[in-house]
């Protein structure tokens, strides 16, 4: 038996180290380290509560607008106030055009390289995934930057500016859209479709979207394996036998996404055991037992939640918190998304093999093919004429919480407000979710879970098994500990 420290993790935003026990050519336990203690929890304190709006989106430059949507609930919430249905649209188009792009950059800059490492040389489809996809000088690596850049002129009609946008508030948006920017938004939409059903799918976003069991995920794969890169992946995943990897718990979380709160695109709720649920946001608690800080002797919900950092803590060997929903773990992402909102391939890949690298890929792009028509829908639905944005004081005693969906997963700012000033602010992130520690039962966090038995080969000192089972999480260091 022998242990091994992995990392540190490239192209990761942030810090990540894990280390591994290895026993008969596979993992036997894994603890997974977030080292970098940033303290944003701390600089909120004290500060006025619409400051979080400026601070809160800077915890991250990939997933910023996740943020400030997360802060403007939260303060929202505290104010009692409904964003206007245009406030409402907007918020959403920019929520979703930076998830998008997270899905899109994971595969293309974060996942397909690994495939591309010499290990696998021998296999048959090797030296096309070279030339394909390659970190940085593969052929599909241009048009898709191309693509994005595109893409995120969104970005500039709606939020004036990308990442940090001041523009989101808890009321809505601050950028009113004109009628000249609503059409271009509308064809921003339409090229960036042309770019996915050409290069990414192979084929209509409805057609995949419509894919409704993993039987006809393998009868869209086989009708054309060489036409789009998804169906380039589902060719290497099937010969790496990726549905066998990296299954965690099969708990998963999602507090639904897009739309006014009583009617999301996608439902919140739980799936545990094949079974959907209610998600109760009062269940959730924070174990910092096993990380750097100071020892509470209870797990707290966010709102009575407390950072004390102490590197010296004799069981810590994270920054990262342990989030827990009544006292389970919970894998959260686009799969647990999509799962969860019924939708029936999702449904289906985690009923047949749970949650693993080829089902938390394939989900990504079931969420893309299902968000950008629903993007044209909303970009569509903007009323120029009416208002953006409402406003409202702020009482000097009050709280707030404020859930979104990230791409990466389920993210959560919890504000407490007294004599008019933040006495509190707590945030979990998706993957201080599933990148946790073990809490005080030991119980270690969805990653760990996942890591246990990933085969490593003969004389691998960097095993690409565990690489691959980090990169379909798609870690965000600097969100989980912010």
């Amino acid at each position: 038996m022998t242990r091994r420290i992995i990392g540190p993790f490239n192209r990761v935003e942030g810090d990540l180290e894990v280390k591994v026990e290895i026993a008969d050519g596979a993992v036997r336990e894994a603890w997974v380290t977030s080292p970098l203690y940033r303290g944003f929890e701390h600089i909120l304190r004290g500060k006025p509560p619409r400051d979080a709006l400026v601070y809160a989106p800077r915890i991250c430059g990939i997933c910023s607008v996740s943020q400030s949507v997360a802060a403007a609930r939260a303060i929202a919430a505290a104010q009692e106030l409904t964003p206007v249905p245009n406030g409402l649209f907007a918020t959403d188009l920019m929520l979703a055009a930076e998830n998008v792009a997270d899905h899109l950059t994971h595969f293309y800059m974060f996942f397909m390289p690994d495939v591309c490492r010499e290990v696998y040389a021998s296999e048959p489809w090797h030296a096309a995934a070279v030339e394909r996809f390659r970190a940085v000088k593969g052929e599909a690596v241009p048009p898709f930057l191309a693509a994005r850049a595109g893409f995120l002129h969104l970005m500039g009609i709606l939020a004036g500016k990308w990442p940090h946008t001041l523009a989101i508030q808890p009321g809505g948006s601050t950028r009113p859209v004109e009628v000249q920017e609503q059409v271009r938004l509308s064809l921003i939409l339409a090229g960036f479709r042309q770019f996915l059903e050409r290069q990414v799918f192979g084929g209509t976003l409805e057609a995949f979207a419509a894919l409704s069991s993993p039987d006809d995920l393998d009868a869209w794969h086989a009708a054309d394996p060489g036409r789009g890169d998804l169906r380039r992946f589902l060719t290497i995943a099937r010969s790496l036998e990726f549905e066998g990897l990296g299954r965690a718990a099969d708990r998963f979380m999602s507090y639904g996404s897009f739309g006014p709160e009583d009617r999301r695109l996608f439902a919140p709720g739980t799936l545990v055991a094949g079974r959907r649920g209610a998600v109760e946001p009062a269940q959730i608690t924070e174990d910092v037992s096993h990380g750097w800080m100071g020892v509470d002797t209870v797990a707290r919900h966010p709102f009575d939640g407390m950072t004390v950092p102490d590197a010296d803590n004799p069981a810590g060997y994270s920054w990262c918190k342990a989030p827990r929903l009544d006292g389970a773990t919970m894998e959260v992402g686009a799969l647990a998304r999509q799962a969860i909102d019924g939708q029936p391939l999702a449904f289906g890949l985690v009923a047949s093999g749970g949650g693993n690298v080829l089902s938390r890929i394939v989900a990504r792009f079931i969420e893309v093919a299902r968000l950008v028509p629903a993007m044209e829908s909303w970009a569509r639905a903007l009323d120029p004429r009416e208002p953006f944005c409402d406003t409202r004081a702020i009482a000097d005693e009050c709280e707030g919480m404020g859930l979104a969906e990230a791409a990466r997963g389920s993210l959560g700012h919890w504000v407490k407000i007294r004599k008019g000033y933040i006495h509190n602010y707590q945030i979990i992130a998706p993957t201080t979710w599933n990148f946790s520690p073990r809490d005080r039962g030991g119980a270690p966090g969805p990653l760990e879970q996942a890591l246990a038995g990933a085969p490593v080969r003969p004389g691998e000192t960097d095993p690409v098994a565990v690489q691959h089972i980090v990169r379909s999480f798609d870690p965000c260091m600097v969100c989980t500990v912010h």
